[in-house]
């Protein structure tokens, strides 16, 4: 089979410069149109990987403490029937953890200090099965959660803030108070801390508390769990499992997944995302556009060979073919080797950012301000294919005007000076 001529001469004008013939190498402007092009889509990946894995790392400390779904009755009041919502959500076959909670916010005051809590009464017993967070703590603190003993489980930052320790005592004020001749007064009662957590997330750690939900139920007046609470098998799932359940489930309830819990944070990550990719596809652009003054310069340096072709009988669509083929691997040839060291950096970043680490003896992330104490890096074929195929299509752009250019050269005018 024998290779078409245009692309025999586009390699060779790709890979061979006048100044370089002799040596073989690359020439010097297609090599930085090259470079350019393969640094700006190892940035776009590279970036694009270390925002994937900020967020995978925020989202599965989050769900370390949330559920994926929670069912729960209108107006914060209790669940009709606790037993058969709890039956018909396991018959679901995505829902492989269930556990009733109940939800609700109160101040937490210790001496003059009070602070803000977000109460969550769980059952210690079916808790493990929906979070993670739960699973480290139940053979510690969980167990110390007895019914009518009214024990706390703190957030390590909540429990910081108020000075208080494993042992302390603290005053738990409910928002409805009762009504006396003198007015209404709080309902207060006095708790102790049985345990902290840390589940890596400042949100919870500052404002969480939890407690039997016999107890919660005791000190909010509730006749029993406010809602259930669901772990599936995939977690991506949620939305089409909550639909499915909204159908499933017997009585006026409400459903919320956990990308709706979060939807602010969820929605501004991909905002950025977005914005990211725009304004490091424009270096990727800046730099395939380098092409088109790469083309230009050689069609100017090869007019005499062009006029030979024309005499010999090319036609004006092989000469535009044979600088589209120039361009165009210029183009491949940079996107291939931008892949390669992109992914090559994204896989290896928690090797890398800390070699960087100890040479400039510094840390990008203090764990003291981020709560974690490494780069985290996912890449995506989600985004790493929109990349590449951008790349390629800008490259390919590129050469159309300098390539329509060369195919309208004039045989005799170029001759003319030979």
């Amino acid at each position: 089979m024998q290779i078409p001529y245009e692309l025999i001469l586009g390699w060779r004008y790709t890979r061979a410069g006048r100044a370089t013939r002799r040596n073989g190498f690359i020439s010097f402007i297609s090599g930085v149109s090259m470079l350019g092009i393969g640094l700006g889509v190892a940035a776009l990946i590279i970036v694009l990987s270390v925002m994937n894995g900020f967020q995978k790392e925020v989202r599965d400390r989050m769900l370390g403490v949330v559920s994926h779904i929670e069912i729960f009755a209108p107006n914060g009041a209790a669940l009709p029937d606790v037993a058969r919502t709890l039956a018909e959500a396991r018959a679901n076959p995505q829902v492989i953890g269930a556990a009733p909670f109940i939800a609700t916010q109160a101040l937490l005051a210790r001496g003059e200090d009070m602070k803000g809590t977000l109460v969550r009464g769980i059952d210690p017993a079916l808790e493990p099965e929906v979070t993670e967070l739960a699973g480290t703590l139940k053979n510690t603190s969980l167990t110390r959660l007895i019914p009518g003993e009214f024990g706390v489980v703190l957030g390590n930052e909540l429990a910081r803030s108020l000075g208080v320790r494993e042992g302390d005592k603290v005053t738990l004020v409910a928002p409805s108070g009762q009504v006396t001749p003198a007015g209404v007064v709080p309902r207060l009662k006095q708790m102790t801390v049985v345990g902290t957590f840390d589940s890596g997330h400042y949100e919870y750690d500052s404002a969480l508390l939890m407690m039997h939900t016999d107890d919660a139920a005791k000190i909010f007046r509730l006749e029993g769990p406010t809602g259930i609470r669901l772990k599936l098998k995939d977690l991506h799932q949620a939305r089409e499992v909550g639909v499915e359940l909204s159908r499933s489930l017997s009585g006026d309830l409400l459903i919320r997944d956990w990308t709706r819990q979060n939807r602010n944070w969820f929605a501004a990550v991909q905002l950025e995302k977005r914005m990211l990719f725009i304004i490091l596809t424009l270096i990727v652009a800046v730099a395939a556009f380098n092409l088109v003054s790469t083309l230009v310069m050689t069609v100017t340096d090869k007019r005499a060979d062009i006029a030979i072709l024309r005499t010999l009988g090319a036609s004006p669509r092989s000469i535009m073919g044979i600088f589209v083929v120039q361009g165009a691997l210029v183009g491949v040839i940079g996107t291939l080797a931008g892949l390669a060291l992109g992914l090559l950096v994204a896989f290896n970043i928690d090797v890398i950012v800390p070699a960087l680490e100890q040479l400039l003896h510094t840390s990008f992330l203090p764990r003291d301000i981020y709560l974690i104490s490494r780069m985290p890096s996912e890449p995506q074929s989600a985004d790493i294919v929109p990349i590449a195929l951008i790349s390629l299509a800008l490259a390919f752009a590129a050469t159309l005007y300098p390539s329509w250019h060369a195919s309208r050269v004039n045989p005799a005018e170029a001759l003319r000076y030979e």
